[in-house]
């Protein structure tokens, strides 16, 4: 082989993007995150059983009830079930959102992402926002068909709510915030585990079965355990009025909430920087 006097040997650094290629920004990552992000067919499906399992529900519920309502029979108010659906709608967010981690490590594909952008916390940040900002919007639209149909039911028995009723147009963007923060927990999880299954078992049992169940410890540790819990602290901004009269107050229970899925992101971004893909 004839060397040159032109020949070189370039030294890679793992910290940094290959020599003479433009390093990716952050919009860059942004945009690559959102192509994966929307090329998936889990995304389009999670995003039709969110809004068909939220809004539907809702509307189906407010029918079923409105003629208790007007009479007294039933025992909540009607700003109670005016956004019903999303408690079984946030199961799609939490798929979603595990699904944006674990799928990439399931395929492989996490090594061409990482490989494209070093810059790990980048990768962590685009997918964020990627998937807070489709689940808040998505979330918000969800809610407010939920009412619209719903309400209309309620009115035909003269028991409608009005956005401008207490707590009411509070619901409907709060849908959309709990949706967002229950899809990051999820892909937080997923970050932690790097396994659908497993994050799916995780976070589910935690907020339908754990949370439930804590009321069960004797005394106050039963009270707090089952207030803290991120399901029930998270999902009290979502409804004008809370099936549990004992849980924290909407705005105060979301930052409680906001908290732990920080707590979850942050233990979760050492070992996407640490760990072998």
């Amino acid at each position: 082989m004839t060397v040159t006097e032109h020949s070189r040997t370039v030294d890679l650094d793992p910290n940094r993007h290959v020599p003479g290629v433009r390093r990716p920004g952050f919009t860059d990552t942004l945009r690559a995150e959102w192509i994966k992000f929307w090329s998936v067919r889990s995304t389009p499906w999670s995003v039709v059983a969110l809004v068909a399992l939220g809004a539907g529900l809702t509307v189906l519920v407010c029918a079923l009830i409105a003629a208790d309502l007007a009479d007294g029979s039933a025992s909540d108010p009607a700003r109670a079930f005016i956004t019903w659906g999303m408690t079984v709608a946030q199961i799609t967010a939490i798929v979603l959102g595990a699904l944006v981690v674990t799928s990439e490590y399931g395929t492989g594909m996490i090594r061409a992402t990482l490989t494209a952008t070093p810059r790990r916390g980048r990768v962590l940040a685009a997918k964020a926002v990627v998937l807070t900002t489709t689940l808040f919007v998505v979330g918000t639209v969800t809610a407010v068909l939920g009412y619209l149909g719903g309400n209309w039911f309620l009115q035909r028995e003269g028991v409608g709510l009005a956005l401008s009723d207490d707590g009411v147009l509070r619901a409907l963007l709060g849908s959309g915030l709990y949706m967002a923060g229950i899809g990051l927990f999820a892909a937080a999880v997923g970050l932690l585990v790097r396994h659908t299954a497993a994050a799916l078992s995780i976070v589910l049992a935690l907020l339908l079965v754990v949370g439930n169940m804590v009321v069960l410890l004797p005394g106050a540790w039963g009270e707090w355990a089952t207030k803290l819990m991120p399901g029930n602290a998270g999902s009290v901004v979502a409804t004008p009025v809370s099936f549990d009269p004992n849980l924290l107050d909407p705005w105060i229970g979301f930052a409680v909430f906001c908290a732990e899925v920080a707590v979850v992101v942050l233990a979760g971004y050492p070992v996407l920087r640490r760990r072998d893909a």
